[in-house]
């Protein structure tokens, strides 16, 4: 058989779904567009935009986030109707965990041991309870109470009579109120326990994150309303889903959308208007506007509620005029439009007194944000193959190199706030990280989560809340009702490239779970691709680390890993020894080797279940003698970046054969020694800024087969990466080969003229076997145009047998000059780096690995972010570098301890 005419497990798959509709099989309506000069913020400017009587408005919605009550334990009768003691103030959305701790009962879970105090109260019942006044009494007449998200499953009372049950964390319950309301309410939820058992499946028993169940890192299950809570009044059509694809890149081009919406109602026959306007939200652009006059088809459904309602599918097509497409990171702007939609309903058509309140008609507003971006998965170079995904990521017809990191849910504690969200993710477009695996082991991600991605260009594989098989074992109603409803809440971002099954399941793959899940893949979306699990179908993961393999044999074995697809690999490291600190009580701050079953190993991965301090030492001590936590510290942040960058590196250098790489991972659940670049404080370690270094879009790329080989001859090809096709004209790339004493030993450089391709091997490094002391140690590589450096960074090799070699370099000496406002902070308060900073080699020998540290007594506060770390400066050499923060800040350099300090506190 002729492989490359296969039918590929895309293709198979989608037809094994039996999908029997798609959002988009209404007949569709062509309607033209006007021109606004309008920018509504808010429907009142879109009803004034179209003249509309002043009767209609906008059917109200009430929030209850805020502070609520809690208590713990009790039956149902005593905290329905009897007086509550010892109340506790928690904050919704947020965990009790919170609540617990704002109260002084518990003491911070991060800290030393206390997450073992933390979890008892995680397996106990607590109830919430909020009063409050209605705001608008249209909500009196017909209104809905929604919870976004309960973990991990609860019991809801409103004034007595009780509404229901639900299980499952991501979405929901959600009840039509009918007329339970009144000007003063009570709302009661009982929250269930987090189960308790064997924490490695016993989560398997609902639906929830479950990397905080003692498997992965910290054993402190989340419990409370995490998730927002919102009654709404229900106008007289519904405007559901709204939801904007284009069919292909020729269409998004050209501003061709396709939208499709549903409306509902209670009453069987109607007619109105839906008016709409798309305004370009971060950038400057046309607004325009449109309306669409809809007569009821009535038939019967039931979308969402307990209540009998009557739909219609809608779907129009429309011509954004100068359209400007969503773009992922380095590869153009992410551009994002806004749509705001409205319903006006024919007032001979309203017969339900309860849609009106003192002559105001409830109408119903809907606001999406949506980028113009084609999604397709393209086969390989060598063609489609039926075992195999089409894994060839294209991006309006561009293929996309895959510079991936695995994305972990942000908190144990469910500390989800925008701003935490925003930190994070800045730092993943720094790192030039242009995809995150939003994994099995973690929540269907938020909307803030998503809206930022959506607006930095990283694009995310979401995968559903499940692991090694757990789908055919975990409620299947509750894994059903994640999907549906999170699929409709996040198909809109532009952001979101792909879905998947869950993490690392080998077995039951054609279970029904998954099938339900590719099958409303392609009824509730069809614009997007989904995968049954990952790795699976070309894609693999890695995890060596635990093979008791020797360091040396590791890192080879890391720089020669290939394959399609490596979706999963890494190593762990200690986070910087100030947030080491953090977290350790200061009686063990000194003690090394750390005492067992203290706090140290309560902060490894797995609680050190997998022998994980012995293996890393060992790791740690092939660059500097592990005899204290400093070391520790050093040297795994050395092994880390030493095991990540040389297959990410390699990866790009064999695009399109393989497509991307994506390393575990980004950020972490709960602060410790972990895989993570970034630690949970949010503090990079040198292994975020060598991601940078590996994945910036100009790169001349040394590949390695041996990293400790003295004694053979070595052939290193060179490879020019060049995503943005910004070299032009004259340019060269140079190579310089350092012995342990910072000299020359070895040079190369090519001059070359014009455009190359995007990668472009340019030529190779012959290394001659030599003596271990007097063979090759750093190497670095450079790409000039004219007197500019436009791109560095520096390797080492051959370091193993010589221990401590890269910390008993020749010294130099460093400066730092005055801390300046940004030029581009001038103009942009917003900016990710408010100050910027001269750092010089005042010494006459390179400075290898220079970087910038903070000695800020407010750790908690002071995070210190470069624009570039860990970077070599030749001897003379200086260079501006933009800082988020110059309290107490410090220059030192492998080879410098007595840099300058800038010390000013303000």
């Amino acid at each position: 058989m002729n492989l490359k005419q296969a039918r590929s497990l895309d293709e198979q798959d989608r037809q094994s779904f039996a999908a029997t509709h798609t959002p988009w099989d209404a007949p569709a309506a062509k309607i033209s567009v006007q021109p606004t000069t309008s920018s509504s913020n808010n429907m009142n400017d879109l009803l004034a935009t179209y003249s509309v009587n002043p009767s209609y408005i906008k059917a109200p919605q009430q929030y209850l986030d805020g502070n609520w009550e809690m208590v713990q334990g009790g039956e149902a009768e005593q905290r329905i109707y009897q007086s509550w003691e010892s109340v506790i103030s928690v904050p919704v959305p947020g965990s009790i965990h919170q609540g617990l701790v704002q109260a002084g009962i518990l003491d911070d879970p991060s800290f030393g041991e206390h997450a073992a105090q933390a979890k008892q109260y995680s397996h106990q019942t607590w109830w919430y309870r909020c009063t409050f006044d209605i705001e608008d009494i249209a909500m009196c007449v017909s209104s809905r109470l929604i919870f976004e998200g309960v973990s991990p499953s609860c019991d809801v009372w409103l004034n007595g009579t009780r509404l229901g049950d639900h299980q499952g964390a991501f979405g929901g319950p959600i009840y039509d109120l009918g007329s339970l309301l009144q000007s003063t309410n009570t709302l009661i939820v009982q929250v269930h326990p987090a189960p308790l058992g064997n924490e490695w499946n016993i989560w398997e028993s609902t639906v929830v994150f479950n990397c905080n169940y003692g498997w992965h890192y910290v054993n402190l299950p989340a419990v409370g309303i995490w998730r927002s809570v919102r009654i709404e009044a229900i106008p007289l059509v519904q405007i559901q889903h709204p939801f904007v694809q284009v069919n292909s890149t020729a269409q998004a081009k050209q501003g061709e959308i396709d939208l499709a919406l549903t409306l509902a109602s209670q009453q069987s026959a109607y007619k109105g208007v839906l008016y709409g306007e798309i305004v370009p939200d971060n950038f400057a652009g046309q607004s325009i506007k449109f309306q669409q006059f809809i007569q009821q088809d009535s038939y019967l459904s039931d979308p969402d509620h307990v209540s009998t309602y009557y739909t219609r599918d809608i779907h129009l097509q429309l011509t954004i005029p100068d359209a400007q497409l969503w773009s992922p990171l380095d590869m153009g702007e992410p551009y994002l439009y806004r749509l705001q939609l409205i319903f006006i309903p024919d007032s001979p058509a309203i017969s339900e007194d309860s849609m009106i309140m003192h002559n105001r008609i409830l109408i119903d507003q809907q606001e999406i944000t949506f980028g113009l971006r084609y999604i397709e998965m393209k086969p390989l170079p060598s063609g489609q193959q039926a075992d195999m995904y089409n894994w060839t990521l294209t991006v309006n017809d561009r293929a996309v190199f895959i510079k991936g990191s695995g994305w972990c849910t942000l908190d144990a504690l469910m500390d989800f706030s925008r701003e935490r969200y925003d930190h994070f993710l800045s730092l993943t477009a720094q790192q030039h990280t242009n995809f995150l695996r939003a994994w099995g082991g973690g929540i269907p991600e938020t909307d803030d989560f998503y809206d930022l991605c959506d607006r930095k260009g990283i694009m995310v594989m979401q995968e559903w809340p499940t692991c090694w098989g757990s789908h055919a074992r975990q409620p299947q109603d509750a894994l059903e009702e994640t999907v549906r409803l999170n699929t409709l809440r996040l198909r809109n971002h532009a952001s979101l490239v792909m879905w998947c099954g869950g993490n690392e399941t080998s077995t039951e793959l054609d279970h029904p779970a998954i099938q339900m899940m590719g099958r409303y893949s392609i009824e509730l979306d069809n614009t997007r691709p989904f995968h049954r699990t990952d790795p699976w179908g070309g894609s693999t993961h890695d995890h060596i680390v635990w093979n008791g393999w020797t360091p040396a044999y590791s890192f080879d074995y890391y720089a020669n890993l290939d394959g399609i697809m490596l979706s999963e690999f890494g190593l762990a490291s200690a986070p910087n020894l100030e947030s080491v600190l953090r977290y350790m009580p200061a009686e063990e701050q000194q003690q090394w080797p750390p005492l067992p079953d203290k706090s140290f190993y309560h902060h490894l991965p797995a609680f050190d279940t997998r022998d994980e301090l012995r293996i890393l030492s060992e790791f740690a001590d092939a660059f500097i003698i592990c005899d204290r936590l400093e070391h520790f510290v050093i040297g795994t942040q050395l092994a880390q970046v030493t095991s990540l960058r040389h297959k990410m590196e390699s990866a790009r250098c064999h695009f399109p054969d393989e497509i991307g790489v994506v390393t575990y991972k980004l950020n972490d659940v709960y602060i410790g020694v972990s895989w993570a670049t970034i630690d949970w404080y949010g503090v990079p370690k040198m292994s975020h800024y060598f991601t940078q270094d590996a994945y910036q879009p100009l790169l001349a790329s040394v590949l390695f087969n041996k990293l400790n080989s003295p004694h053979e001859d070595q052939s290193l090809p060179v490879y020019v990466l060049d995503d943005q096709g910004v070299l032009d004209q004259s340019w060269s790339v140079g190579i310089r080969v350092y012995d342990q004493q910072l000299q020359v030993i070895q040079a190369e450089n090519w001059q070359q003229e014009g455009k190359v391709p995007s990668v472009h091997l340019i030529g190779t490094i012959e290394l001659q076997q030599a003596p271990l002391a007097e063979s090759p140690l750093l190497i670095v590589s450079e790409i000039m145009q004219g007197n500019e450096v436009k791109c560095r960074t520096f390797y080492w090799l051959n370091f193993a047998d010589r221990q401590g070699v890269l910390w008993n370099l020749p010294q130099t000496s460093l400066t730092v000059g005055q801390p300046q406002v940004s030029k581009v902070s001038l103009l942009d308060s917003s900016v990710d780096f408010p100050y910027e900073i001269e750092v010089k080699n005042t010494g006459t020998l390179p400075a290898v690995g220079v970087e910038l540290y903070s000695q800020s007594d407010d750790v908690e506060q002071s995070i210190l972010v470069a624009s570039d770390n860990f970077f070599w400066l030749d001897a003379g050499e200086s260079r501006w570098i933009d800082i988020t923060d110059h309290r107490s800040l410090h220059v030192k350099a492998w080879n410098s301890y007595t840099g300058q300090a800038y010390s000013q506190s303000q």
